[in-house]
């Protein structure tokens, strides 16, 4: 449980567990299951179920520790007594859950090489940043997680240094690229703070933005107060300052421009365009972003690799020069997403590139998995498609599901049709948010062109192993339900006019 002291009593068997510090409602814990653990660190063990305690305690052992030293120098004492890891199952939906004392992780962290264990700093930082400090209110969310990327940044700046810092930035900032180039910049979700209306859930207003462009508004602050040092002066000021509390926006910024008194009387709160204000309630990219050169020499050369792979005379000579088997995680990361952006590639190209990298097609290392699904998906290559099969069903993790359902649903009729194979055999082992945002993805373009499109289009079916129901629309019709008689358990996309079938479990 996320508390600071538990014993079992022997009398009854029952188990007790004692917090000594104040944590806000949402941080309360408790995992039930067959668990061992094991010590990899003064103040930390890993919990797993019996089958990954090895791995895990192999891919952390004498990992965390200086994790929390480098934490705690920066931000000041860690409080908490413990830092324990509890892995969880492969549905698990999110990367980690900052429970104090007990971090719930997803297993995906588990890479065998140990090329994802600095994902861990995250967590580790919301240590100080959502947990000693919290967002009084969801609106706010930014509060937490855009501190908590700056100090996950700050922390990798002194273990690995600018470059590569800068680098996973970058790929941040992709992420945050992609996630506006979907919902459009003008977004009310682009917001650092978002508008929650009642009933409505704070899970469903989850994405990019408060992590990044939340990034982007510290480092703007971190900006104007120039000196490196001045700003982690501050960044301790402000969780003593607030430990154990909730704070609004307001909080933090009044709090800021009275740390740094030269900044107040500069108004540099009320700058046109970036003052802080605008900062909060206008949707969009953010109006500052830290620079990120420093991460050019790690950069320049993962893009120098994948415009080769474009050229249509394709040089494997030249490509066979770079090892990016030497290169960390986020490097290779960043190739594949420049592959991506590129695809689908020239003809022949995939099939070469597959050869040539078929360790990123073997690692065990997720973030490489799901870039590849989405190179596979974007480029139609119909070999790769059990790797994407193979990945969508051996995780859940909402970061990594949903970028790979919507490349397939954005792409050709063959790909829609392994997404929606692959989500009847895996959809009962999703997460409920994930299965249903997963759902939207494949559904929503329908729900949309319903009544502006003159062909019918599918909204939704459920199968039974007799029957498949389907609810359809015409442009200006009202929405009608068909029903076919369905005893192959085989699904089709329905129309008010025709019976196309698509795809046949296997």
């Amino acid at each position: 449980m996320s508390a600071s002291k538990w014993e079992q009593r022997q009398a009854d068997s029952a188990f007790l567990f004692t917090m000594e510090r104040p944590i806000p409602a949402y941080l309360v814990a408790l995992a039930v299951g067959d668990l061992q653990s094991a010590e990899v660190g003064p103040r930390t063990r890993v919990w797993t179920e019996p089958c990954l305690l090895q791995a895990a305690k192999q891919e952390y052992d004498n990992v965390i520790e200086e994790f929390l030293s480098v934490g705690e120098k920066l931000f000041g004492p860690y409080v908490w007594g413990r830092y324990d890891v509890l892995f969880m199952p492969p549905s698990f939906p999110f990367g980690g859950m900052e429970n104090p004392c007990l971090t719930f992780v997803t297993p995906c962290l588990l890479a065998g090489d140990r090329s994802l264990a600095d994902v861990i700093v995250h967590e580790i930082c919301h240590s100080w940043f959502g947990n000693l400090v919290t967002n009084a209110t969801w609106s706010d969310f930014w509060l937490n997680e855009g501190f908590t990327m700056y100090a996950q940044r700050r922390l990798c700046r002194e273990l690995y240094g600018e470059a590569y810092t800068c680098l996973e930035a970058a790929t941040g900032k992709a992420l945050l690229r992609q996630h506006m180039d979907n919902t459009g910049e003008d977004h009310p979700l682009n917001k650092l703070r978002v508008k929650i209306e009642p009933g409505v859930d704070p899970d469903d207003t989850y994405n990019e933005t408060p992590y990044e462009k939340g990034f982007c508004f510290v480092s703007y602050l971190a900006h104007l107060a120039g000196d490196q040092s001045r700003f982690d002066a501050f960044l301790k000021a402000y969780v003593d300052k607030f430990k154990f509390r909730s704070v609004l926006a307001e909080d933090a910024l009044d709090f800021y421009l009275e740390y740094f008194p030269d900044l107040k009387e500069k108004n540099v709160h009320k700058i046109e365009g970036l003052d802080f204000d605008s900062w909060l309630n206008v949707s969009g990219w953010p109006a500052y972003v830290p620079d990120l050169s420093a991460g050019q020499e790690l950069m320049k050369p993962a893009e120098l690799l994948a415009e080769m792979w474009v050229d249509h005379n394709l040089d494997l000579e030249s490509i066979c020069k770079t090892d990016i088997k030497l290169w960390k995680t986020y490097q290779t990361v960043y190739f594949l997403e420049k592959i991506l952006e590129k695809s689908p590639l020239p003809d022949g190209h995939m099939k070469k590139l597959e050869e040539c990298y078929s360790h990123i097609i073997e690692s065990n290392n997720a973030e490489l998995k799901l870039r590849w699904a989405q190179i596979v998906a974007k480029n139609q290559h119909k070999p790769g498609f059990q790797h994407i099969r193979n990945f969508l069903t051996s995780q859940g993790k909402q970061k990594y599901t949903l970028p790979v359902y919507r490349a397939l649903w954005n792409g050709s009729e063959e790909t829609k049709s392994l997404a929606l194979e692959v989500f009847s055999a895996t959809s009962n082992q999703l997460h409920f948010n994930v299965h249903n945002y997963v759902k939207k993805i494949m559904y929503s373009k329908f729900y949309e062109s319903a009544n502006t499109d003159p062909t019918p289009a599918l909204l939704f079916f459920y199968t039974t192993t007799e029957y498949q129901y389907c609810v359809c629309g015409t442009n200006g019709h009202s929405f009608k339900p068909f029903v076919k008689r369905n005893p192959l358990n085989t699904h089709f996309l329905i129309t008010e006019k025709n019976y196309r079938r698509i795809w046949s479990p296997v």
